[in-house]
């Protein structure tokens, strides 16, 4: 898929986003933003997926490990076809499916239910580790957030990962620099990621996370990875796409009023026509 065709539906997904959240009055603006270049891409172009083969055995996994930004999974989702887009205007209602998290039982296209911090990256070794000893050909791919890092049971999950050298595994951390207190290194560090993770056996690549260039090449160097898995670590900005929401932290879990909707769409829509005219 071309760039400019991503980056229309990237910025359909802001869109969503951004209108989810308004009419949930609640949610995860910030995060959800600076998620979905690396989640349009992951489904419109890298992942071997689709609505027809939603349980199909051999499909890729895809995990959300910092599942508050469910609004911009639920989004990416949407475009691609699981469910209508409308739902999305009923997120985190009392009976609506699209809850505030991501819940397997309930959705159509979610690999794991996640939310609690440190367990979605887990849950995602597990798959790449049966898709090892099933031979099989799925790849598994999961985000995890910079603060999300702060948890023990993230590196744990990626000692054994590297130990069993899971190299049908991707894990991408969205390093937007700020997490619900702050900014991480004033919170808790956990930079440096990259030592890290190499530390543990990975294959660790550094990337701007709203370039698609940068994404495409990143991905196509994790699959001619052998031998270990692989860490992409994307430099995001929080809140990308909306003017006064970036690299605010008070945009991490604050949903837009009517004046603040209405002004985020017009960006976003202005963003879209001058897509169009290229």
């Amino acid at each position: 898929m071309e760039n400019l065709q991503l980056a229309k539906i990237a910025n359909q997904v802001r869109k969503d986003i951004v209108t989810g959240v308004y009419n949930a009055k609640s949610g995860h603006p910030g995060g959800s933003l600076s998620a979905a270049d690396m989640l349009t891409f992951l489904y419109f172009e890298e992942m071997n997926v689709s609505p027809e083969k939603a349980k199909d055995s051999n499909r890729d996994r895809f995990v959300l490990s910092k599942g508050h930004v469910a609004p911009a999974l639920y989004s990416v989702l949407a475009e691609k076809g699981y469910f209508p887009r409308e739902d999305i205007k009923t997120l985190r209602k009392p009976t609506s499916y699209l809850q505030g998290h991501p819940d397997m039982k309930k959705i159509p296209g979610i690999d794991m239910s996640s939310g609690s911090l440190g367990q979605g990256i887990s849950t995602a070794v597990g798959m790449a580790m049966a898709g090892k000893m099933d031979n099989a050909d799925y790849r598994v791919y999961t985000m995890v957030g910079d603060g999300e890092s702060e948890e023990g049971q993230v590196w744990e999950a990626s000692m054994f990962a590297g130990f069993r050298k899971l190299d049908n595994l991707v894990v991408i951390v969205d390093n937007n620099n700020l997490q619900i207190d702050g900014a991480i290194d004033e919170v808790c560090s956990p930079y440096p990621f990259d030592k890290k993770f190499e530390a543990f056996n990975f294959h660790v690549i550094k990337i701007n996370g709203h370039d698609f260039d940068e994404i495409r090449s990143a991905l196509k160097e994790a699959r001619e990875t052998k031998g270990m898995p692989t860490a992409i670590i994307m430099n995001t900005v929080k809140g990308k796409g909306v003017s006064f929401m970036e690299n605010q932290v008070s945009w991490h879990g604050s949903a837009p009023n009517e004046e603040q909707y209405n002004i985020a769409m017009e960006e976003l829509e202005k963003a879209g026509e001058a897509l169009c005219q290229k």
